[in-house]
């Protein structure tokens, strides 16, 4: 039985979110530990660099033998490809923020900009390991319709991945900005 689209792109986005979700909660919390301290910031933020620049599908096998279910071991690549970047923006937000005497404004913009492109690669990383390892999903489908020459099928797939991409970048943007204008209230309200 052929699975619809719309399944296999709700498949796509829960194993997003279940590795996302975790990584910008985590990454943020570290992030704003690695940023108050001028002496770790300074070492972690050359160390933190070497995993940032790691592809992280490339540590699927290896996710494979440890946890043994296809599942788990995608989540945990998700998960890893999103967290470095934004534990980077996260820690230099925090770091700049206090140079410019407590710039909120500024800390929110690098968190999300380091959100945004966690969220672009995370979604990278999970169409590609359902592409290899599992049985379902976009990127699952797109691979199935090439070895089965269904171009059709591809095009409709990369178009979802597509779009799914655009709106997620989309939507952090706006929450992004959101947040930095009330900050930016809230402080030129102090002020006053």
């Amino acid at each position: 039985m052929e699975r619809s689209i719309f399944f296999n792109l709700l498949v796509s986005l829960q194993l997003l979110l279940v590795g996302y979700i975790p990584a910008a909660v985590a990454g943020i919390l570290i992030g704003y530990f690695i940023g108050i301290n001028r002496f770790v910031y300074q070492i972690c933020k050359w160390i933190l660099q070497v995993p940032n620049t790691m592809v992280s599908i490339a540590l699927l096998p290896i996710a494979l033998i440890i946890f043994r279910e296809a599942e788990a071991a995608a989540i945990v690549i998700v998960f890893f490809s999103a967290i470095w970047s934004i534990i980077i923006n996260t820690a230099t937000g925090i770091r700049h923020g206090r140079k410019q005497g407590k710039n909120f404004r500024l800390v929110i913009n690098h968190i999300f900009e380091g959100l945004r492109f966690a969220v672009w690669i995370a979604w990278f990383s999970a169409i590609a390991i359902e592409m290899l390892s599992l049985d379902r999903g976009l990127g699952f489908i797109i691979w199935n319709a090439y070895k089965e020459s269904k171009a059709g099928e591809i095009v409709e797939g990369i178009i979802c991945i597509g779009t799914i991409g655009l709106l997620l970048d989309q939507l952090l943007y706006l929450t992004g900005n959101i947040l930095s204008e009330l900050v930016a209230e809230g402080q030129n309200s102090k002020e006053k």
